[in-house]
This record gives structure tokens, C-alpha cells and sequence, in this order.
């Protein structure tokens, strides 16, 4: 059997083979604790300095404004409390929306329950914060404004820039989850005007397990954990060497082939979603902002059908996620397709795809066929 088609790099990616050739000294001979002080602590460290700067190319920031952490959620995590905690005395609100990743909304959770008080922006139906509501619900007790950059369901990029100068007008951190965005847009810190941004690297061809957190010079923010000092403190530990390095390369290869990386993966998204809509017209509805979306991803509702059904038809065949929670053989519409009010109809058999730099044209091809093939028996 042919493997699956796989179009689910929204949820992750593979690792990228130059990213593992960076990897690979750090996983054999070159060993060293990069806090020692001796040649193999010092190389160690010299690979965790280049992967930082690397980082930071791609984010347009200074090298010492980058921590490491374990992933996009630490790094949301870090954000969002560390903001809190070291401004809890200043006030006590936040402000978030309604379709973030629960990285961000469980964290504002834990707050609410030790009291702070969040405020869930509303989205229109293609995803959009607007940002005049942001600015209707700052107080005088708003402490930190989180907005992601693009969202994972369905691609919708958010109007960062705007939302930063409200921010910056009212003297309140903003921050930014770009785990979806970085190393398939631009993701230049300046421009966008954040104080702290996500990054996480299986996202855009290096490990599961490490990820960056962008904190702007001057931002008061809490430690995330306490020890020897590492991180400047922020995030102490022995550095997780080998998968820096990896991190660092596949920053340093999105930062020298953004462009071109873009156009592939629109073009194979494009691709997919043309020959689904050709043959099945207004059985299908795309999800998100037709044009203000990821060059990837293309989360498209197949209207009358059952998300679970169209997964288990498409199993070991092609590989995509559901645009909707599952719990006990029930769908449930997803939160983020609830909150931009998608017809259920609709909603209930929405699927994400998301295609990346391995996707070529005729595995678009093939998957076309297999799901309207599995459309057709799932009738």
C-alpha cells in the first residue's frame, strides 16, 4: 500500500534532513554542558549562541531577547503568567479571544481562579478580531493583551499590527502565539509591535520538544521556573543542546526561504481546495478568511457529513485533522468554528488540511481522490 498522503502540518512537521544533520554532532560526540568551561562545554555553548542568533533573524529581534523553552506552550505559558505575576499590583485583567489555543485559555483560566479576570474578544465569521473592540475592553486594570498571529483551525491571520499600536498607545504588554505563523509568514517583531511572541519549532521542521519565547528588552516579566540561572534566569536548566541546534537551522532555512516556501505550499493548498470545490460546488464552505489566511491551510466544511465518519474513511489513506472536537462518538462543533458561527451543517463535517515544503502536486492529486472518493461512500 501506498503511505498516506500526509496533509496535517498544522499539527506537525517533519523534521527537515539538514535539520537533523545540525543536530547530529550534539547527539554523539559533542556532548558537553554548555555552562562548562572547558572546549566541549564552550562549543556547546557556541551552538546554543548561533542557534539564538538564528531565532532571532527570523524574528527581525536581538539575539538576548530570545529564551528557549520546551515549546509553544511553555512559551505561551511563560507569557501570560509571567506577565501576571510580575504585574499583578498594577491590575488584574486581561485580554484575550475567543479563538485562541487553549495554551493561551487554560492558562487564563488558572489566573481567573486566582484572581484575575479575563476578557474573551468575539471574532466575525471569518475569524477577525476587530480591533476596536480590543480597544473597548482595556481598563484601567488591563495588564496584558494576547492575541494570536494566525489560527491554527483555520488559517485566519489577525490584525497584529493595529492591535499593538492600542497597546503600545495604553502602555500594556501584548503578546503574540505565532506557533502557527512563524516559518510560513513574516514574523517580524517590529512590525508587528508585540512585547513577547510564541515560537515553536515542530511547526516548522525541527523537534517536538523546544520551542523560543520572544520577551522585547525592558518587559518585566516573571521567572517561569527558579535554579542556576540559565536563560538569564528566565528559564533555568541545562540547555537541551542538540534540539537548539536543530531549531536554529530550520529558523535560519525559513528566514533564507520564506518566500519561496510560501509559494509552494499556496500553491499546493490551492490546489486541493480548487479540485474539492470543482467537484463538489456548494457541498463544500472554507472556513476562514479567503484571503487573510496561512498559505497552507484550508479547513473546508463538507456540508451534511460527520467529521469522525470522513476521518475513519480516510485513515492510513490521508492524513488531515477534524475541524471539530470528538467525545464519546458525538461531534461536537469546535470552539473556534463556534465562535465564528460556521452553519453546523457545515461545521460538523469540517476537516483541516494543511500542506507544507514536502507536498507535491501529485500527492494533492491523489488525496483529491481519496476524499471525494470517501465522500461518495460516506453519502
Amino acid at each position: 500500500m501506498a503511505p498516506p498522503v500526509y496533509l496535517d502540518y498544522n499539527a506537525t512537521t517533519p523534521l527537515d534532513p539538514e535539520v537533523v544533520r545540525a543536530m547530529m554532532p550534539f547527539l554523539e560526540e559533542e556532548f558537553g554542558n554548555p555552562s562548562s568551561a572547558y572546549g566541549a562545554g564552550i562549543r556547546a555553548k557556541r551552538a546554543v549562541e548561533t542557534a539564538r542568533s538564528q531565532v532571532a533573524a527570523l524574528l527581525h529581534c536581538r539575539p538576548g531577547e530570545i529564551v528557549f523553552t520546551s515549546g509553544g506552550t511553555e512559551s505561551n505559558n511563560h507569557a501570560i503568567r509571567g506577565i501576571a505575576l510580575a504585574n499583578r499590583d498594577r491590575g488584574r485583567h486581561i485580554v484575550t479571544s475567543a479563538i485562541e489555543h487553549p495554551a493561551v485559555l487554560e492558562v487564563c483560566r488558572y489566573l481567573e481562579r486566582n484572581g484575575f479576570t479575563t476578557t474573551r474578544l468575539p471574532v466575525d465569521e471569518t475569524g477577525l478580531v476587530d480591533p476596536g473592540q480590543v480597544e473597548e475592553a482595556v481598563t484601567n486594570e488591563t495588564i496584558l493583551i494576547s492575541i494570536m498571529h494566525a489560527n491554527n483551525e483555520v488559517g485566519t491571520i489577525e490584525p497584529i499590527g493595529e492591535i499593538s499600536k492600542i497597546a503600545r498607545k495604553r502602555g500594556i504588554p501584548f503578546h503574540t502565539d505565532a506557533a502557527q505563523s512563524a516559518g510560513k509568514i513574516e514574523t517580524d517583531v517590529e512590525a508587528l509591535g508585540v512585547d513577547l511572541l510564541t515560537i515553536a519549532g515542530h511547526k516548522l521542521y525541527a523537534p517536538k520538544g523546544i520551542g523560543a519565547l520572544y520577551v522585547r528588552e525592558g518587559t518585566v516579566l516573571e521567572k517561569f521556573m527558579h535554579g542556576a540561572g540559565q536563560e538569564r534566569g528566565f528559564r533555568p536548566g541545562t540547555e537541551n543542546v542538540p534540539f537548539i541546534a536543530g531549531f536554529g537551522k530550520a529558523c535560519e532555512m525559513a528566514f533564507q526561504d520564506l518566500e519561496s516556501y510560501g509559494r509552494l505550499m499556496k500553491k499546493s493548498r490551492d490546489l486541493l481546495v480548487h479540485a474539492l470545490s470543482s467537484a463538489l460546488g456548494d457541498g463544500v464552505r472554507l472556513n476562514g478568511h479567503p484571503e487573510k489566511r496561512l498559505p497552507n491551510t484550508a479547513s473546508l466544511g463538507f456540508r451534511g457529513r460527520e467529521a469522525t465518519v470522513l476521518l475513519a474513511g480516510l485513515f492510513d489513506r490521508v492524513s488531515v485533522s477534524a475541524g471539530a472536537a470528538c467525545h464519546s462518538g458525538d461531534t461536537a462543533v469546535s470552539p473556534v468554528l463556534e465562535a465564528m458561527k460556521v452553519p453546523a451543517d457545515f461545521a460538523r463535517g469540517t476537516l483541516r488540511f494543511s500542506t507544507g515544503r514536502f507536498t507535491t502536486e501529485a500527492t494533492i492529486e491523489r488525496a483529491a481522490r481519496i476524499v471525494l472518493e470517501v465522500l461518495n461512500d460516506s453519502r
